[in-house]
């Protein structure tokens, strides 16, 4: 899986193939198709092991909901940095053109992730005691994370400080004016 990440970057999606992957790794193309079917396969478990520590919520009790935040979403803008982000951002490229890898990302990697960030939020959320709805709560998901990955996806620039605090601001103020009309 390594291998896969290395040559990515190295070389992009389109010339990724099969056969780098198994001479990268020092291992027979044989080997590589008894556990994977595709190189988007290999791809896919790569960004799920690679992520899952990466995109973390970490609870710091001793940090406000705005240093959380702001903390959480740096570490959102150094994955797009990181091999692993650069392995995101080619399997979401391809998911624009192939349909099955579409699915794949949504219905693995995209929607755990976004469970985590759910349940990441919500702590976040609970220890200012502000509440907000299920919805309110994807909403603000989308908010938080939506300007970084068109950033990093649409615009192809880098993710920086302002834009994270501004973020961040932006989500709580959302948050505590969702929670005061809440019942």
């Amino acid at each position: 899986m390594n291998a896969a990440d290395d040559l990515l970057v190295e070389r992009g999606f389109s010339a990724l193939t099969i056969e780098g992957i198994a001479q990268r790794a020092g291992v027979a193309k044989q080997t590589i198709y008894r556990w994977w079917k595709s190189k988007v396969d290999i791809l896919l478990d790569t960004l799920t092991d690679d992520a899952r520590e990466a995109l973390e919520w970490r609870p710091d009790t001793d940090a406000g909901a705005e240093e959380a935040l702001t903390s959480h979403l740096r570490r959102v803008a150094d994955f797009f940095q990181e091999p692993a982000g650069q392995v995101l951002q080619a399997l979401l490229g391809h998911a624009q053109l192939n349909e099955d890898t579409a699915a794949s990302l949504r219905s693995g990697f995209l929607r755990e992730q976004r469970e985590r960030d759910a349940a990441g939020l919500r702590d976040l959320l609970a220890r200012e005691d502000i509440t907000v709805a299920d919805r309110g709560v994807d909403h603000l998901i989308d908010l938080s994370l939506g300007p970084l990955y068109f950033r990093v996806l649409v615009l192809g620039a880098p993710i920086d400080e302002e834009l994270v605090v501004t973020t961040a601001q932006l989500t709580l103020s959302l948050a505590r004016t969702l929670s005061a009309g809440t019942p």
